[in-house]
């Protein structure tokens, strides 16, 4: 059947003596912002070799400070912290055949854009599992109706009552999630804030809209950079936690030394099938991440 209309009594040719033809170019793809990276620290990440490996983290021990009267009896003191466990037990792969019939009609290079996207949806898919769960490990004078460590007066929403934000309070809450951060005596240098779309679209109306434009083009297409505001760099991100009963968003903020995360590809493998004539491709991503300092980390529960 022909798509070109043709006149009536004229032959059709299309599909016998014209070919169909298969374009050597693919449609754009768009992918969710993905962040994690930019807001841990990897300390560890090259010290893991595949998955079910652990690393022991040594943390630094607290040195009590006593009063001290002349000619009194010294009290000695051994300084001890608890390790830290960075399990490396999460993996995900990805497995893709491409048939030896169909090669024909495939485009150039059709294997290298699958290669591509894998990796694309991998980030996607570790930030995703990643933003489902660390929330919970945030200090707890760092979330709820009465954060702040020391003035404890700082509403930063709760599971049944998210804080409402809008155009005109933001850049309060945002000032407010900075102010909890200096009561934990969080360094001010790397904070960082990720925050939904619709948060940031308000940024751009509120009263300090061009803070938005200081980042540059590249990063921001890269992993969600939008720029700074109160000591905090900006991220967007489509993969945040939300929870459906308040229709809101944990958005999370804080330091990178707050949580480490340790990711590796550890087998990317290019061979012939032996259930099908056809050539696969397929890889194995390994990675776990957990939150090692959780006064460095604060959560806003939000909705608008």
């Amino acid at each position: 059947m022909a798509y070109y209309p043709i006149a009536a009594g004229h032959p059709d040719y299309s599909g016998n003596f014209i070919p169909t033809i298969w374009s050597d170019k693919l449609n754009f793809k768009f992918y969710d912002a993905s962040c994690a990276r930019a807001i841990s620290n990897q300390n560890w990440e090259g010290e893991i070799k595949d998955q079910g490996d652990k690393v022991i983290i040594n943390n630094i021990p607290s040195v009590t400070i006593r009063d001290y009267t002349k000619g009194q009896t010294l009290q000695h003191e051994r300084p001890e912290a608890d390790p830290t466990e960075l399990l490396i037990d999460q993996g995900k792969y990805w497995d893709v055949v491409l048939d030896d019939v169909d090669k024909a009609q495939s485009m150039k290079g059709f294997v290298n854009k699958w290669s591509s996207d894998a990796s694309e949806q991998m980030k996607i898919a570790i930030d995703t599992d990643a933003f489902a769960s660390i929330y919970a490990d945030v200090h707890a004078s760092n979330t709820g109706n009465s954060a702040g460590r020391k003035s404890g007066d700082i509403s930063l929403g709760a599971t049944g009552s998210p804080v409402t934000v809008s155009k005109v309070n933001i850049l309060d809450y945002i000032v407010d999630c900075g102010t909890v951060l200096d009561e934990q005596n969080v360094p001010e240098d790397g904070r960082w804030f990720v925050m939904p779309a619709w948060m940031c679209g308000m940024i751009k109306k509120s009263d300090l809209k061009d803070a938005t434009l200081s980042g540059d083009g590249t990063s921001m297409m890269r992993n969600g950079r939008l720029g700074m505001i109160d000591r905090f760099e900006l991220y967007r991100s489509n993969l945040l936690s939300t929870y459906t009963a308040d229709t809101a968003t944990r958005c999370l903020f804080g330091h990178p030394n707050a949580w480490t995360f340790a990711s590796q590809i550890t087998k990317v493998e290019r061979l012939r099938s032996e259930t099908t004539f056809g050539e696969i491709l397929r890889g194995l991503n390994v990675y776990g991440f957990k939150v090692t300092y959780p006064a460095a980390m604060g959560m806003l529960y939000a909705t608008k």
